[in-house]
């Protein structure tokens, strides 16, 4: 694909034939969608505690616009492991029940968009993000204010087999990190 700038002789200007070709960058489509998708996984977590299968779903199929954005096939391998690594040790936290189904699956999606570089940055900031939204909602206050936003938020928001008092919306800090370590190199 041809320069958005003139060659370095021409001082590397921004070349004004081509700037027009900048919303076929594969990114410009990707990133809002991975952003709303991130944010309405969020929101229905914290409204449901379920995190509806179609959006980890739509996560994955459009990650080849964002890989796309700077292919390598070692990049897609390795974030493709990552990804699987991050299922196999979900699926087995959902097994003991420390985890919720639509959290593995959200937390394998957003791995594969954060590839090998970003996957640590993405645990660790998922794992804090989790503790501080917990402690918050161990809290009389915190928890209070959960219940008064959930039903704020709709009728019955969360179904019968599951207790709000002891769940906590992981997708939350899933979907707070992700939005943080995926778009973060993108906007500055």
């Amino acid at each position: 694909m041809p320069s958005l700038t003139n060659t370095p002789q021409d001082g590397g200007q921004p070349n004004p034939q081509l700037a027009g070709l900048m919303f076929l960058q594969p990114d410009v489509i990707a990133l809002p969608v991975f952003a709303v998708v991130m944010a309405f996984a969020a929101f229905e977590d914290f409204r449901r505690l379920v995190i509806p299968n179609l959006l980890p779903a739509i996560l994955c199929i459009v990650w080849p616009l964002h890989f796309a954005a700077t292919p390598s096939l070692v990049g897609a391998l390795s974030a493709i492991g990552c990804a699987l690594a991050v299922f196999i040790v979900g699926a087995a936290l959902f097994a003991r029940g420390f985890l919720g189904g639509g959290d593995v699956k959200l937390l394998t999606a957003a791995t594969l968009w954060a590839g090998a570089a970003g996957t640590p940055s993405l645990l660790v900031l998922t794992g804090l993000l989790g503790g501080a939204l917990t402690l918050f909602l161990l809290m009389p206050f915190g928890a209070q204010l959960a219940e008064a936003s959930r039903a704020f938020m709709g009728p019955s928001a969360i179904s019968a087999n599951h207790d709000a008092a002891k769940s906590v919306p992981y997708g939350v800090a899933i979907a707070g990190a992700g939005l943080i370590v995926i778009l973060s190199p993108h906007l500055g």
